[in-house]
């Protein structure tokens, strides 16, 4: 089965922003040159995550909120002691989100829910430049 390895660049803003990249993925699978496989979806750099979630305004307000609660920015982090950089609940949050996520295509469709998306997560205290591979294997 053919690999086949794609990506696409984004500007963020950071702080917990929450993008939708579904049409970015279909676009790489549509141009990809196959009809069946897997997509995996990964975001190069340690303080961004990627998951499915409804892209709607309600449900990513409730998403922002419960990670702010369970990794909040205003508590003591190592990290920031070590290196002053202010981010180290970025990291914690990018490890409990992940930065992959690993979904199946089928007649060059990805096969998603009604109401599910594909979304990047950029938890950084400043904006960035993100890299999104798209690794494809099908046929």
């Amino acid at each position: 089965m053919p690999v086949i390895t794609k990506s696409f660049t984004l500007e963020t803003r950071g702080n917990t922003q929450i993008l939708d990249i579904t049409q970015q993925v279909k676009k790489q699978i549509l141009n990809s040159g196959l009809s069946s496989g897997i997509a995996t979806v990964f975001v190069a750099g340690s303080t961004a995550g990627v998951t499915t979630i409804e892209y709607e305004s309600g449900a990513i307000n409730d998403l922002a909120a419960a990670i702010e609660r369970l990794i909040p920015v205003s508590m003591h982090y190592d990290h920031d002691a070590r290196w002053g950089d202010g981010n180290g609940y970025a990291h914690v949050r990018a490890a409990l989100v992940g930065a992959s996520l690993t979904v199946p295509f089928q007649n060059k469709q990805v096969l998603l829910g009604t109401w599910q998306q594909i979304v990047l997560l950029d938890f950084d205290n400043r904006p960035r430049s993100r890299d999104i591979i798209v690794q494809l294997i099908g046929e």
